[in-house]
C-alpha cells in the first residue's frame, strides 16, 4: 500500500481518478467553492498545484466517492474487515481458526513501531502563515484544518498505545488568535482528548498535542472511526496502510514519521478563546464560541508536502462517504455492543447526529396476543447512552416481525413506523439534554431535548397517499403539500417567539380538531416554504430534524397527559426557522462567477462538467 499520500495520488492519476489543477487559485473561498462543483459532480481527486500564498500544494475530494475510497483501500479493505468482525466476535476466531489465521496476522503487522534517527516530516521548520490558508465559507472566522489527526496521549498513562487521535477542526487565523503563536482546537463532547485535557487539568499541567496533516490516507480515516475499547486509531491506521504506524518523539511531542506536517503545541488549563463561525456538516454555521486555544510549538512539513483539505456543508459531502466506509467496517458492532440492536442509522440527509433510525428486537412478552414496545424502550434507552448516538435528538425505533426492514431506505423505513405508531402512546420524550455541539435548534450550547419514536405490532392505518381535505383552507396557512405517505407539510407565519408559536399551534390544532379525525397522516410539518419541503425526502429531513427541538417543537392534535406521558392523535413538528439558529450556508455568487475559468475549454476542469 501507499508509504505516503504522494504515492496515493500518483496511483489515483495512474488510474484516472485525479486531475491537476494547474492555474492559480486563491485559498479564500476559491478552492473550497471549486472542491464543492466538482464533489457534486462526481468528478475525481483535485490536486492543486499553485495555492496562492503558499509554496505547498494541496488536495481535496480524496474520499469523494465510496468507489474511489475503496480503491484506495483495495489491498487491505478485506483483512481489516476481517479483524473488526473478530473484535466484535471473538468467537469466530475460535470456532474458525482457520479461516481467521490470517486476521492475527494482520493485526500484528499493524501494532505501532517506533522509528528512530531522522523523521522525513521534520526536514524544515515552517510557520502557520507558510500553509495553505483555506477559507471555505463566506462567514467562516478564518482558515480552519478539516482532515486533521489531532494525536493526545493519556497524563496517566502516557504512550502510542493509550492515545487518541480524533479529527477535531482546528483554526489556524483570524478571531483573537496571534499568528504563528496560537490557534485554536474545536472538539465537542464525547471526545477523547477531552478525556485527556480533564487528567491533564486535575494535574495542573498542560497537555501536550500533535496535529498531523497528510500521509497515508489510511491514517485519516482512521481518525474518524468510532472504535471498540482497547483498538487504538493507530492500529487501525496500520492495518489499513498495510505497514505500522511510524513514529518517533520531537521535544516530548509525537511526530508521525509518514505525516506531510506536523503542528505540535500545549493546551493550558481553562484557557479558551473564541472560535467560529465555521460552515458545518448540518448545513449551517456553527457560532463563535470559546473554546481550548493551542500555544503552538513548531510547524514541520516534510519535502514536497501536499496539504489535504474537505469541505463541509449540507448533506451529502465528501464526508458522507467516510460515513459509508465505517459503516461497512464497523457496522456490525453495535450488535454486540448492545444486544438485541441489529442496526442503528444515523440519517446522513439529516446531518447525522440530529436523527436516528433503528431496528431492535421485542422478545419481552411473547406470549401475549396486544403487540406493543417494551424491549425497544430498553433499547432506546441504551443506544441514547452509547457514545455518539448520544447526541441524537430524534431516534425512531421498531422491529421487525414478518417482513424484512431496511432502515437504510429511509422513506419504506419511516413508512412502516407510520403505519404501526400509537401517537397516544409511542412517543417519549427527554428533556433538558445534551445534543450535538453543532445543533442550534437546542436551548443553548450542547444543550436541547430527545423523543423517542417506538412503533411495533400490527399495521394500524393506511397512510393518505394526497393531502387530506381537513388540512386545506385553514386561515393562515397555506400552500399544504404531500411530503410522502403519511406526512403533510403547511406553510405557517414567520416564527416569532415560541410564547407565540405557542398561541398559534393552539389555534392550529383546534382548527384540525374542529375538522374531524385525520388517522391517515399522523406528522404534520410546519415550515417556512412547503414547496421546498416537499420537494424531496432530503429536504424534508434535512429541513425537519435539523431546525427544531423535540420538546419546543413537537404540538399535537388532541393532545393530553395522562401520568405525565403525553399523548396526541397527530403530531405537529414546529421546523420553521427559528431567530436563535444558525445561519445556513449560502455560496458567494461572485466567487461562483469566477471560479468558471477553470471549467471553460482547455483549463483544468473542462471534462469534469
Amino acid at each position: 500500500m501507499y508509504r505516503n499520500l504522494e504515492d496515493c495520488l500518483i496511483d489515483l492519476e495512474k488510474h484516472g481518478h485525479l486531475v491537476r489543477i494547474q492555474e492559480e487559485v486563491d485559498p479564500y473561498l476559491e478552492m473550497a467553492a471549486i472542491h464543492l462543483k466538482v464533489y457534486e459532480a462526481g468528478g475525481p481527486a483535485l490536486l492543486f498545484e499553485r495555492v496562492k500564498g503558499s509554496k505547498f500544494r494541496a488536495v481535496s475530494n480524496l474520499f469523494g466517492t465510496v468507489e474511489r475510497s475503496k480503491f484506495i483501500f483495495r489491498k487491505t479493505w478485506n483483512s481489516v474487515q476481517s479483524v473488526m468482525a473478530v473484535r466484535n466476535d471473538p468467537m469466530k476466531a475460535i470456532k474458525q481458526p482457520f479461516k481467521n489465521l490470517g486476521t492475527g496476522l494482520a493485526a500484528i503487522k499493524a501494532l505501532p513501531l517506533k522509528k528512530l534517527g531522522k523523521l522525513p516530516v521534520t526536514a524544515q521548520e515552517i510557520q502557520i502563515s507558510d500553509l495553505p490558508l483555506i477559507h471555505h465559507w463566506p462567514n467562516d472566522g478564518g482558515a480552519f484544518v478539516t482532515l486533521p489527526q489531532v494525536y493526545s496521549e493519556d497524563p496517566d498513562k502516557p504512550g502510542i498505545m493509550n492515545s487518541n487521535v480524533g479529527m477535531y477542526r482546528i483554526q489556524l487565523s483570524g478571531n483573537q488568535y496571534e499568528m504563528n503563536k496560537e490557534i485554536g482546537l474545536h472538539y465537542q463532547i464525547h471526545r477523547g482528548i477531552g478525556i485527556h485535557q480533564d487528567k491533564a487539568n486535575k494535574l495542573g499541567q498542560p497537555l501536550k498535542v500533535s496535529c498531523f496533516v497528510g500521509g497515508p490516507p489510511a491514517h485519516t480515516l482512521s481518525a474518524v472511526m468510532p472504535l471498540p475499547e482497547g483498538l487504538t486509531e493507530m492500529t487501525v491506521a496500520g492495518m489499513l496502510s498495510g505497514r505500522s504506524f511510524r513514529y518517533n518523539y520531537v521535544d516530548g511531542y509525537c511526530i508521525s514519521s509518514d505525516a506531510d506536517f506536523v503542528i505540535t503545541g500545549e493546551i493550558y488549563p481553562e484557557e479558551t478563546k473564541p472560535e467560529g463561525p465555521f460552515g458545518d456538516h448540518l448545513g449551517y454555521y456553527s457560532l463563535v464560541h470559546p473554546f481550548p486555544v493551542m500555544k503552538v510549538h513548531k510547524v514541520f512539513a516534510k519535502p514536497n508536502a501536499i496539504w489535504p483539505f474537505t469541505v463541509v456543508g449540507r448533506p451529502p459531502q465528501e464526508d458522507t462517504s467516510f460515513g459509508e466506509l465505517i459503516h461497512e467496517l464497523t457496522g456490525d458492532a453495535i450488535k454486540y455492543e448492545i444486544p438485541g440492536v441489529k442496526e442503528v442509522h444515523a440519517v446522513d440527509a439529516a446531518g447525522v447526529h440530529p436523527l436516528l433510525f433503528a431496528i431492535g428486537s421485542e422478545r419481552y412478552t411473547p406470549y401475549q396476543k396486544v403487540k406493543k414496545p417494551a424491549e425497544l424502550l430498553t433499547l432506546a434507552n441504551r443506544i441514547l447512552g452509547t457514545g455518539q448516538l448520544s447526541l441524537a435528538k430524534y431516534l425512531f425505533i421498531t422491529a421487525e416481525e414478518n417482513e424484512r426492514i431496511d432502515s437504510h431506505h429511509e422513506l419504506k423505513f419511516l413508512k412502516y413506523i407510520l403505519e404501526r405508531v400509537d401517537l397516544q402512546r409511542d412517543i417519549h420524550f427527554h428533556t433538558n439534554t445534551t445534543i450535538d455541539t453543532l445543533d442550534y435548534s437546542g436551548t443553548g450550547l450542547n444543550s436541547g431535548s430527545k423523543v423517542v419514536i417506538a412503533a411495533y405490532g400490527d399495521k394500524q392505518r393506511e397512510l393518505c397517499v394526497e393531502v387530506p381535505d381537513h388540512l386545506r383552507n385553514i386561515r393562515g396557512y397555506e400552500d399544504v403539500q404531500l411530503v410522502m405517505p403519511g406526512v403533510v407539510a403547511m406553510q405557517g407565519p414567520k416564527f416569532s417567539s415560541y410564547a407565540d408559536a405557542e398561541d398559534e399551534l393552539r389555534g392550529l390544532t383546534k382548527s384540525i380538531q374542529e375538522k374531524g379525525p385525520i388517522p391517515s397522516c399522523p406528522m404534520i410539518i410546519l415550515c417556512d416554504d412547503s414547496s421546498f419541503m416537499s420537494a424531496s425526502i432530503s429536504n424534508f429531513l434535512w429541513a425537519t430534524f435539523t431546525r427544531s427541538n423535540p420538546s419546543h417543537d413537537i404540538y399535537g392534535v388532541n393532545s393530553s397527559y395522562a401520568n405525565k406521558h403525553w399523548g396526541c392523535d397527530n403530531m405537529i413538528i414546529d421546523a420553521r426557522t427559528k431567530p436563535h439558529q444558525a445561519p445556513p450556508l449560502v455560496p458567494d455568487p461572485t466567487v461562483e462567477k469566477n471560479i468558471e475559468r477553470l471549467f471553460v475549454k482547455g483549463a483544468s476542469l473542462s471534462r469534469i462538467l
